[in-house]
């Protein structure tokens, strides 16, 4: 399962912007109807030949085996080390997102389903930044004007970039999202940008892996999170919080994805 959160930014009394947030709301609701009865087969014909069946398991390992790796590898370097890893061989972020969308495909709730409900019933005048669109499914999915980044851009409509420094204009956007993208080791400077980019009163949405904010099993304490989001200069939707000091924020550091061989 995934956990959603949105901010949004405030303009302080000293002229410095703060923001706001307050959980995404989860459309969880299932629909069922009658199935009819399918017709009987013949049981030779619908059988695959065991060698294709066997040769289609190890193209699915493999795949997976390429996805695990390459995964682990965008948790721990930095986004300018992973740029430069897909621009030297683009392939492999076709071969990533191949096998993201296969973990996906098992999940119950999909966050950027979330993330598209929480637009929809906003006004579709909000300008979005989508930074880590993939296949930008956000954009091709909600009215607003979307600007939409990843690492390589396999259409027109995504700008490929470091999301560290991405060509939009400071105070451009209203919406910026993270959904799943907060990979690289660098990540506060992915959140920093967005920060440049919102206008003041502007969302931060956030969908991440629920594990990385559990200290139970090594993530980050959440609410350490919500304070550095905080000292960044952003505020809570249900708790506003004024600070007049400056300091350095402590980020935590968030559980990368790690695999184990079987």
């Amino acid at each position: 399962m995934k956990e959603g959160k949105s901010r949004k930014r405030k303009r302080s009394k000293h002229g410095k912007p703060q923001n706001q947030h307050k959980p995404l709301p989860s459309n969880n609701a299932g629909q069922f109807h009658r199935q009819e009865e399918p017709e009987p087969k013949n049981p030779s014909s619908s059988k695959k030949p065991k060698s294709s069946s066997f040769l289609d398991k190890m193209r699915a390992r493999l795949s997976g085996g390429h996805f695990r790796m390459l995964n682990e590898k965008l948790y721990t370097c930095t986004g300018e080390e992973a740029l430069k890893c897909f621009k030297e061989d683009p392939s492999l972020f076709d071969m990533y997102h191949a096998g993201y969308q296969e973990q996906m495909s098992h999940w119950p709730e999909q966050p950027v389903n979330i993330i598209m409900n929480w637009l929809k019933d906003r006004s579709s005048s909000l300008v979005v930044a989508d930074f880590g669109c993939g296949d930008a499914r956000l954009a091709k999915n909600v009215k607003n004007k979307v600007f939409s980044f990843d690492l390589v851009s396999n259409n027109p409509s995504v700008i490929a970039c470091d999301m560290a420094n991405t060509p939009l204009d400071s105070s451009s956007v209203d919406v910026a999202v993270f959904c799943l993208s907060l990979m690289g080791t660098n990540f506060p400077s992915y959140l920093e940008e967005a920060h440049r980019v919102l206008k003041p009163n502007g969302w931060l949405l956030i969908a991440e892996v629920k594990s990385r904010f559990d200290p139970n099993t090594g993530g980050a304490d959440p609410n350490k999170f919500s304070k550095a989001i905080t000292d960044l200069g952003f505020s809570s939707k249900l708790k506003e919080k004024q600070s007049s000091q400056t300091k350095e924020i402590e980020w935590p550091e968030l559980k990368p994805c790690l695999y184990k061989r079987r």
